[in-house]
């Protein structure tokens, strides 16, 4: 009896620890795109760089080196411009394969509870169905002709972020994408963060 109650306090701990790195993950790389898309140099008229439009946040701005920023960028090729999303895209496969991976771990434990095994399936699954619907969300956001997109899928929200065309995120692109994540989603718009990032 003591030795399951521990593996289940384990398993337990492990589901834990997963959620959180997903959930850190998430924010961290959303926080890198509201930095680089909204430099304080570049606020709007109105002295704020975010701009809020229905319910969907936007954020928009263009990315300005400092003088230590000009050195080191002159001193490197240039990147291409979809680096961030293929940053954030990695970034976001290896935290969901290291959350797979601990889980399948834990599942597949000898003389683990049902619960906690049941438990461990379905945080298995949401990850898989978090993967496919962002998958989606970011095919059907370039379908309608921008550059690139990259999606954020967590427990109570989503972020999207895209690459706009030259005159930035309009009112009209934040309304197409919400479209979509709402039609491909159960969440509320109040649930959707859209941004752009150049």
């Amino acid at each position: 009896m003591r030795n399951q109650w521990k593996r289940n306090a384990v398993v337990a701990t492990v589901l834990l620890f997963v959620c959180a790195a997903v959930y850190l993950n998430w924010r961290y790389a959303g926080n890198l795109a509201a930095e680089d898309a909204a430099p304080a140099s570049q606020q709007s008229e109105d002295g704020g760089s975010t701009k809020i439009l229905g319910d969907a946040t936007l954020v928009g701005g263009v990315p300005t080196l400092t003088d230590e920023g000009a050195a080191a960028a002159s001193n490197t090729p240039t990147a291409p411009a979809s680096s961030y999303f293929d940053t954030a895209r990695l970034s976001r496969q290896q935290s969901r394969d290291n959350a797979l991976s601990l889980l399948r771990e834990a599942a597949g434990q000898q003389d683990v509870e049902q619960a906690a095994l049941d438990e461990a399936n379905r945080a298995i699954q949401t990850l898989a169905g978090y993967t496919m619907l962002e998958g989606q969300i970011e095919n059907l956001v370039v379908a309608k002709g921008y550059a690139d997109c990259v999606a954020f899928m967590g427990e109570n929200s989503i972020s999207v972020v895209v690459s706009a065309a030259e005159d930035g995120l309009q009112t009209e692109d934040v309304a197409k994408i919400t479209d979509i994540v709402l039609s491909e989603t159960e969440y509320a718009a109040d649930q959707i963060k859209i941004m752009e990032a150049e």
